[in-house]
């Protein structure tokens, strides 16, 4: 099973541009990435820049408009993620105890949908999926 595990950190809505971690923090950060990675479970991460130098689009009445950050609606946003493969929600939920987040910081527990997981009429509309990902040079969990 593949879960996101979704870094949200309080205040990061507002943050300037150019915002970035202390040295400190990165730091804690990594011995946490390395012990996901010598357990073989960490699959994807990165550290995401401030909404402030973000974009949105939505489509209101089916057309594109674009709004640049910072979004002042937003009250919640993502500083990161991690893509972690486990066995179990209750694995992913241990690893992400793990973490050395701050108490401004909150990680949400995604389980990324499998193939498997949709009926075959909707397997059969994503036909060469694997193979478009592949191309890219993604890969699809099983």
């Amino acid at each position: 099973m593949r879960f996101l595990m979704l870094m949200i950190p309080k205040g990061y809505e507002n943050a300037t541009p150019g915002t970035l971690p202390s040295a400190d923090a990165v730091s804690a950060m990594m011995k946490y990435n390395e012990s996901l990675q010598k357990a073989g479970v960490l699959l994807a991460l990165d550290g995401l820049h401030p909404p402030s130098m973000g974009a949105r689009v939505t489509f209101p009445g089916g057309k594109a408009k674009v709004t640049d950050g910072p979004f002042a609606e937003a009250k919640e946003v993502l500083g990161g993620y991690w893509m972690i493969q486990v066995k179990s929600k209750a694995e992913a939920i241990e690893w992400a105890s793990r973490c050395p987040a701050g108490e401004n910081e909150t990680i949400e527990i995604r389980q990324v949908q499998e193939m498997s997981d949709f009926p075959a009429d909707v397997q059969k509309a994503v036909e060469g999926f694997s193979d478009m990902l592949a191309k890219s040079g993604q890969r699809r969990g099983s």
